[in-house]
Protein backbone atom coordinates (compact mmCIF):
# COMPACT_ATOMS: atom_id res chain seq x y z
CA UNK A 1 0.00 0.00 0.00
CA UNK A 2 1.05 3.46 -0.60
CA UNK A 3 2.08 6.17 2.07
CA UNK A 4 0.74 8.92 0.82
CA UNK A 5 2.48 10.84 4.34
CA UNK A 6 5.94 10.15 2.96
CA UNK A 7 8.71 8.22 5.05
CA UNK A 8 9.90 11.15 6.69
CA UNK A 9 8.13 13.91 7.46
CA UNK A 10 10.72 15.93 8.56
CA UNK A 11 12.58 16.08 5.56
CA UNK A 12 14.15 19.18 3.76
CA UNK A 13 11.55 21.16 1.90
CA UNK A 14 8.57 20.01 3.85
CA UNK A 15 7.31 23.28 4.18
CA UNK A 16 7.35 24.53 0.98
CA UNK A 17 5.27 21.66 -0.39
CA UNK A 18 2.13 22.56 -2.41
CA UNK A 19 3.44 26.40 -2.84
CA UNK A 20 4.85 27.85 -5.76
CA UNK A 21 9.02 28.77 -5.78
CA UNK A 22 9.84 32.62 -5.86
CA UNK A 23 12.33 33.72 -8.44
CA UNK A 24 15.14 35.56 -7.98
CA UNK A 25 14.73 39.28 -9.55
CA UNK A 26 17.39 42.01 -9.11
CA UNK A 27 15.97 45.12 -7.79
CA UNK A 28 16.39 47.59 -10.76
CA UNK A 29 15.20 51.11 -11.13
CA UNK A 30 12.02 51.16 -12.50
CA UNK A 31 10.79 47.81 -12.00
CA UNK A 32 7.27 47.44 -11.61
CA UNK A 33 6.46 44.88 -8.99
CA UNK A 34 3.26 44.30 -6.67
CA UNK A 35 3.36 43.43 -2.98
CA UNK A 36 1.23 39.88 -2.27
CA UNK A 37 0.19 41.35 0.93
CA UNK A 38 -1.78 43.96 0.09
CA UNK A 39 -1.41 44.31 -3.47
CA UNK A 40 0.33 47.80 -3.49
CA UNK A 41 1.76 48.08 -7.32
CA UNK A 42 4.79 50.70 -7.57
CA UNK A 43 8.04 51.23 -9.63
CA UNK A 44 11.28 50.61 -7.76
CA UNK A 45 12.93 54.27 -7.05
CA UNK A 46 15.81 53.66 -4.94
CA UNK A 47 17.23 50.41 -3.18
CA UNK A 48 18.92 50.94 -0.24
CA UNK A 49 20.14 49.24 3.15
CA UNK A 50 18.27 45.99 2.35
CA UNK A 51 15.37 47.98 1.55
CA UNK A 52 13.43 48.56 -1.65
CA UNK A 53 11.49 52.06 -2.58
CA UNK A 54 8.04 51.80 -4.65
CA UNK A 55 6.10 54.65 -6.13
CA UNK A 56 2.95 54.13 -7.52
CA UNK A 57 0.74 55.78 -10.23
CA UNK A 58 -0.23 58.40 -7.67
CA UNK A 59 3.53 59.41 -6.82
CA UNK A 60 2.70 57.35 -3.29
CA UNK A 61 6.04 55.99 -2.12
CA UNK A 62 6.39 53.08 0.48
CA UNK A 63 9.36 51.19 1.53
CA UNK A 64 9.80 47.39 2.12
CA UNK A 65 12.43 44.84 3.28
CA UNK A 66 14.55 43.04 0.24
CA UNK A 67 13.43 39.11 -0.37
CA UNK A 68 10.08 37.68 -0.91
CA UNK A 69 6.16 38.80 -0.48
CA UNK A 70 6.58 40.18 -4.01
CA UNK A 71 4.47 39.63 -7.55
CA UNK A 72 5.29 40.46 -11.23
CA UNK A 73 2.83 39.70 -13.76
CA UNK A 74 1.06 37.29 -10.74
CA UNK A 75 3.86 35.46 -10.18
CA UNK A 76 5.62 35.19 -6.87
CA UNK A 77 9.35 36.53 -7.07
CA UNK A 78 11.99 37.41 -4.33
CA UNK A 79 13.54 40.61 -4.38
CA UNK A 80 17.22 40.63 -5.06
CA UNK A 81 20.00 43.71 -5.01
CA UNK A 82 21.13 44.45 -8.85
CA UNK A 83 24.41 43.37 -9.57
CA UNK A 84 26.65 46.19 -11.70
CA UNK A 85 27.18 44.73 -14.74
CA UNK A 86 30.59 45.46 -16.19
CA UNK A 87 30.52 48.61 -18.47
CA UNK A 88 30.52 47.83 -22.28
CA UNK A 89 29.17 49.59 -24.98
CA UNK A 90 26.78 52.20 -24.17
CA UNK A 91 23.17 52.44 -25.13
CA UNK A 92 21.22 55.84 -26.06
CA UNK A 93 17.42 55.80 -24.43
CA UNK A 94 16.26 54.85 -28.30
CA UNK A 95 18.50 51.25 -28.02
CA UNK A 96 21.06 52.44 -30.41
CA UNK A 97 24.66 52.68 -29.45
CA UNK A 98 25.83 55.47 -28.20
CA UNK A 99 28.74 57.20 -30.16
CA UNK A 100 31.95 58.29 -28.95
CA UNK A 101 31.53 61.73 -30.43
CA UNK A 102 28.06 62.69 -29.79
CA UNK A 103 28.48 66.43 -30.43
CA UNK A 104 25.19 67.87 -32.06
CA UNK A 105 25.83 67.69 -36.32
CA UNK A 106 24.42 70.86 -37.98
CA UNK A 107 21.24 70.98 -38.34
CA UNK A 108 19.65 69.04 -41.74
CA UNK A 109 17.34 71.11 -43.97
CA UNK A 110 15.09 68.56 -43.12
CA UNK A 111 12.47 68.15 -40.28
CA UNK A 112 9.89 66.06 -38.07
CA UNK A 113 7.06 67.43 -37.34
CA UNK A 114 4.78 66.57 -34.18
CA UNK A 115 1.73 67.72 -33.23
CA UNK A 116 2.38 69.16 -29.90
CA UNK A 117 4.91 70.12 -27.34
CA UNK A 118 4.40 67.07 -25.20
CA UNK A 119 5.10 64.76 -28.63
CA UNK A 120 8.39 66.75 -28.93
CA UNK A 121 9.52 66.05 -25.21
CA UNK A 122 8.59 62.60 -25.38
CA UNK A 123 10.71 62.28 -28.96
CA UNK A 124 13.36 63.54 -27.27
CA UNK A 125 13.73 61.69 -24.41
CA UNK A 126 13.96 58.55 -26.14
CA UNK A 127 15.88 59.89 -29.45
CA UNK A 128 16.91 62.92 -28.50
CA UNK A 129 20.80 61.46 -28.10
CA UNK A 130 20.11 60.05 -31.82
CA UNK A 131 18.48 63.22 -33.22
CA UNK A 132 21.10 65.12 -32.19
CA UNK A 133 24.54 62.90 -33.91
CA UNK A 134 22.36 62.64 -37.24
CA UNK A 135 21.45 67.14 -37.16
CA UNK A 136 17.66 66.40 -37.34
CA UNK A 137 15.73 69.06 -35.38
CA UNK A 138 11.64 68.26 -34.11
CA UNK A 139 9.08 71.36 -34.49
CA UNK A 140 6.04 71.16 -32.91
CA UNK A 141 2.86 72.61 -35.09
CA UNK A 142 -0.25 72.80 -32.45
CA UNK A 143 -1.97 70.38 -34.33
CA UNK A 144 -2.20 68.91 -37.81
CA UNK A 145 -5.05 71.03 -38.82
CA UNK A 146 -2.06 73.82 -39.16
CA UNK A 147 0.10 71.75 -41.52
CA UNK A 148 -1.36 72.72 -44.70
CA UNK A 149 -0.27 76.31 -43.82
CA UNK A 150 2.98 75.40 -43.12
CA UNK A 151 3.82 73.84 -46.44
CA UNK A 152 2.21 76.74 -48.64
CA UNK A 153 4.99 78.90 -46.01
CA UNK A 154 7.97 76.78 -46.14
CA UNK A 155 7.84 73.95 -48.65
CA UNK A 156 9.23 70.67 -48.68
CA UNK A 157 11.56 69.61 -51.25
CA UNK A 158 14.29 66.99 -52.68
CA UNK A 159 16.50 68.23 -50.23
CA UNK A 160 14.10 69.60 -47.51
CA UNK A 161 11.85 66.47 -46.62
CA UNK A 162 9.40 66.56 -43.42
CA UNK A 163 8.21 63.51 -41.85
CA UNK A 164 5.13 63.98 -40.00
CA UNK A 165 3.85 62.32 -36.49
CA UNK A 166 0.40 62.20 -36.36
CA UNK A 167 -1.82 61.44 -33.09
CA UNK A 168 -5.18 59.36 -33.76
CA UNK A 169 -4.16 58.33 -37.18
CA UNK A 170 -7.11 55.84 -37.38
CA UNK A 171 -9.15 55.18 -40.47
CA UNK A 172 -12.44 57.42 -40.75
CA UNK A 173 -10.38 59.91 -38.10
CA UNK A 174 -10.23 63.83 -38.79
CA UNK A 175 -6.66 63.09 -38.97
CA UNK A 176 -6.36 60.53 -41.28
CA UNK A 177 -8.38 62.49 -43.82
CA UNK A 178 -6.40 65.86 -43.55
CA UNK A 179 -3.27 63.82 -44.11
CA UNK A 180 -4.58 62.03 -47.11
CA UNK A 181 -5.58 65.17 -48.29
CA UNK A 182 -2.10 66.32 -47.78
CA UNK A 183 -0.30 63.42 -49.40
CA UNK A 184 -2.52 63.71 -52.25
CA UNK A 185 -1.37 67.34 -53.07
CA UNK A 186 1.22 69.11 -54.59
CA UNK A 187 3.74 68.39 -51.33
CA UNK A 188 2.90 64.72 -50.90
CA UNK A 189 6.38 63.35 -52.76
CA UNK A 190 8.61 64.97 -50.18
CA UNK A 191 6.64 63.90 -47.18
CA UNK A 192 6.13 60.87 -44.73
CA UNK A 193 3.35 61.25 -42.83
CA UNK A 194 2.89 58.29 -39.71
CA UNK A 195 0.96 58.16 -36.85
CA UNK A 196 -0.37 56.19 -33.92
CA UNK A 197 -3.80 55.14 -32.98
CA UNK A 198 -4.23 57.01 -29.51
CA UNK A 199 -6.16 59.62 -28.82
CA UNK A 200 -3.36 61.47 -27.10
CA UNK A 201 0.49 60.75 -26.74
CA UNK A 202 0.33 60.38 -23.12
CA UNK A 203 -1.15 56.89 -24.09
CA UNK A 204 1.91 55.73 -25.99
CA UNK A 205 3.85 55.49 -22.31
CA UNK A 206 2.88 51.76 -21.53
CA UNK A 207 0.90 51.31 -18.23
CA UNK A 208 3.92 49.29 -16.98
CA UNK A 209 5.83 51.79 -16.95
CA UNK A 210 3.24 54.06 -14.35
CA UNK A 211 2.82 51.20 -12.76
CA UNK A 212 -0.79 50.35 -13.94
CA UNK A 213 -2.91 48.10 -15.31
CA UNK A 214 -4.30 49.39 -17.99
CA UNK A 215 -5.37 53.16 -19.07
CA UNK A 216 -8.09 54.32 -17.60
CA UNK A 217 -11.20 54.53 -20.16
CA UNK A 218 -12.66 58.25 -19.95
CA UNK A 219 -16.59 58.85 -21.58
CA UNK A 220 -17.43 61.07 -24.12
CA UNK A 221 -17.66 64.05 -23.62
CA UNK A 222 -15.16 64.56 -20.97
CA UNK A 223 -12.06 66.11 -22.24
CA UNK A 224 -9.58 63.35 -22.81
CA UNK A 225 -6.50 64.52 -20.66
CA UNK A 226 -8.78 66.06 -18.07
CA UNK A 227 -10.35 62.81 -17.57
CA UNK A 228 -6.74 61.40 -17.19
CA UNK A 229 -5.64 63.41 -14.01
CA UNK A 230 -9.34 63.25 -12.72
CA UNK A 231 -9.17 59.06 -12.79
CA UNK A 232 -5.48 59.48 -11.53
CA UNK A 233 -6.61 61.60 -8.27
CA UNK A 234 -4.50 64.76 -9.79
CA UNK A 235 -5.46 68.49 -10.05
CA UNK A 236 -6.76 69.01 -13.46
CA UNK A 237 -8.66 72.50 -13.33
CA UNK A 238 -6.00 74.32 -14.89
CA UNK A 239 -3.35 74.90 -17.48
CA UNK A 240 -0.30 74.23 -15.17
CA UNK A 241 -2.16 71.03 -13.78
CA UNK A 242 -2.13 69.56 -16.83
CA UNK A 243 1.25 70.37 -17.50
CA UNK A 244 2.31 69.03 -14.12
CA UNK A 245 0.44 66.15 -15.15
CA UNK A 246 2.49 65.45 -18.29
CA UNK A 247 5.69 65.81 -15.93
CA UNK A 248 4.99 62.75 -13.89
CA UNK A 249 4.18 60.84 -16.95
CA UNK A 250 7.05 61.58 -18.92
CA UNK A 251 9.33 60.83 -15.26
CA UNK A 252 8.15 57.30 -15.75
CA UNK A 253 9.84 57.05 -19.46
CA UNK A 254 13.92 56.26 -19.13
CA UNK A 255 13.85 54.08 -22.29
CA UNK A 256 12.09 52.93 -25.78
CA UNK A 257 11.21 49.47 -23.78
CA UNK A 258 8.45 52.21 -21.56
CA UNK A 259 6.77 53.12 -25.16
CA UNK A 260 4.29 51.38 -27.26
CA UNK A 261 5.73 49.19 -30.43
CA UNK A 262 3.18 51.29 -32.80
CA UNK A 263 4.98 54.67 -31.87
CA UNK A 264 8.48 53.65 -31.66
CA UNK A 265 8.35 52.27 -35.13
CA UNK A 266 6.86 55.24 -36.70
CA UNK A 267 9.21 57.51 -35.15
CA UNK A 268 11.71 54.88 -36.33
CA UNK A 269 10.20 55.55 -39.87
CA UNK A 270 10.63 59.33 -39.73
CA UNK A 271 14.15 59.51 -38.55
CA UNK A 272 15.15 57.09 -41.98
CA UNK A 273 12.99 58.92 -44.13
CA UNK A 274 14.22 62.48 -42.95
CA UNK A 275 18.13 61.55 -43.34
CA UNK A 276 17.70 59.19 -46.26
CA UNK A 277 20.51 61.21 -48.75
CA UNK A 278 18.15 62.62 -51.82
CA UNK A 279 17.58 60.93 -54.88
CA UNK A 280 19.82 62.49 -57.87
CA UNK A 281 17.40 65.07 -59.55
Amino acid sequence: MDDRYGADVLAAGWREKGFATATEVPAAKDLVVEVAQDGYCGAITRVEAGMVELEDWKGRRRSFPLGGGFMIDGKPVRLVPAVAKPAGRARTASGSFAVADDRARTALPSRILVEGRHDAELVEKVWGADLRVEGVVVEYLQGIDLLDDLLRQAPPSRTRRYGVLVDHLVPGSKESRIAEQILRGPHGAHLKIVGHPYVDVWQCVTPAALGIRAWPEIPRGIEWKVGICRAFGWPSETQADIAHAWKRILSRVTTYRDLEPSLLGRVEELIDFVTEPPLAP
